[in-house]
C-alpha cells in the first residue's frame, strides 16, 4: 500500500472535493490517501518551505513560486466565474480609499492578496488575520476593511459591512475571464504512481458534482455553524465545471493572472501554466 498525502483546507468545498476518496466511493486501488488539513495559507507555506505534500491546494499566487516541484492539475480548482474575493469595510468606502487604510487579508501568499495588489496598481497596508477572524476584526474595528475568501463573501451582510468590491467582478470586466483563486497541484516527482493518484483526484471530482447531496452531507462537517442552504449555496459556487477541468477559459485566466503578476514583479517570469500531461 502506497501513502499519497492530501493536503486540502478545513472548508466546505474542499470537503466536498475529496469525499469522494475518503469515504470509499472511489476506488483507491493500492493507493492510502491521507488527508492533512490546514488552512490555506499555511499549506503555501509548506509547499514553498519544501515539497513535502504529494498532493495539495495551494492558492494560484503560491504556485507560481513551486511550479518546478509541483504540476498544475486542470481539475480541482476554485474558480469563480464573474465573482470572487471581497473587500468589505465598517463604513462605505470607495476603493480609492483603500490606498489610504490598512486592509485585513488572509495571508500575502493568497490570490485573493494579489489579486487585491493588482486592483490597487501594487502593494497595499495590510495586516495578516486569519480568513475567518476578519469579518470580526472589521466589525469591531481592529481594522477598517477586510479581504474576504470562503464563506464570509456570503455572510458579510450579516455584520452590518459593507462591499468595497468583489475582485472577481472586477477581473470579468477587465479581461472577460474567469478567475481562479486555488489550485491542486502534484510532485512532479511520484514517478510510476502519478498517473493512478491523478485519476483518483479527477474521480473524487466528478463524484463530488455529480452527487451534491452526498458531497453536501460531507461539507456540512466544516460548514463553520452554516446552515445547509448557505453551506450548498458556498460549495456551488466553488465546485462547478472548471472545477472538474478548467478548459481553454480557466486556462486563459491562469495565464493572465500569472502575466499580470508578472508585471507587478511579483515572479521574475510568469510559470508554465499547462496542466499536467498525462500518456493517453
Amino acid at each position: 500500500m502506497r501513502q499519497i498525502t492530501l493536503g486540502h483546507s478545513p472548508d466546505s468545498d474542499d470537503a466536498a472535493l475529496w469525499w469522494g476518496i475518503k469515504s470509499g466511493h472511489v476506488d483507491t486501488g493500492d493507493l492510502e490517501f491521507v488527508h492533512v488539513i490546514e488552512d490555506i495559507e499555511s499549506l503555501n507555506r509548506r509547499a514553498v518551505n519544501g515539497a513535502e505534500l504529494d498532493v495539495t491546494a495551494l492558492s494560484l499566487h503560491a504556485w507560481g513560486f513551486v511550479a518546478d516541484d509541483y504540476a498544475l492539475l486542470a481539475h480541482g480548482s476554485s474558480t469563480g466565474d464573474g465573482y470572487g474575493p471581497i473587500v468589505v469595510s465598517r463604513e462605505p468606502m470607495t476603493v480609492d480609499d483603500l490606498a489610504r487604510t490598512t486592509v485585513a487579508t488572509p495571508g500575502t501568499l493568497t490570490s485573493a492578496h494579489l489579486a487585491l495588489m493588482m486592483r490597487l496598481g501594487g502593494e497595499f497596508e495590510h495586516r495578516v488575520v486569519d480568513f475567518d477572524a476578519i469579518p470580526d476584526a472589521v466589525s469591531d474595528g481592529t481594522v477598517d476593511a477586510g479581504l474576504l475568501i470562503h464563506e464570509g463573501q456570503l455572510t458579510y451582510q450579516d455584520q452590518g459591512l459593507h462591499k468595497v468590491v468583489d475582485l472577481g467582478e472586477w477581473w470579468a470586466d477587465e479581461t472577460g475571464l474567469p478567475l481562479t483563486m486555488g489550485i491542486n497541484a502534484i510532485r512532479r516527482d511520484l514517478g510510476d504512481v502519478l498517473p493512478e493518484v491523478e485519476r483518483c483526484l479527477r474521480e473524487s471530482v466528478a463524484l463530488s458534482l455529480a452527487d451534491r447531496e452526498g458531497a453536501l452531507d460531507e461539507a456540512m462537517r466544516f460548514a463553520r455553524d452554516m446552515d445547509r442552504s448557505t453551506a450548498g449555496a458556498f460549495v456551488e459556487m466553488w465546485v462547478n465545471d472548471m472545477t472538474l477541468d478548467l478548459g481553454d477559459r480557466g486556462l486563459a485566466g491562469v495565464r493572465e493572472f500569472m502575466r499580470r503578476a508578472t508585471e507587478l514583479g511579483v515572479f521574475e517570469s510568469a510559470p508554465d501554466c499547462s496542466p499536467l500531461a498525462l500518456p493517453a
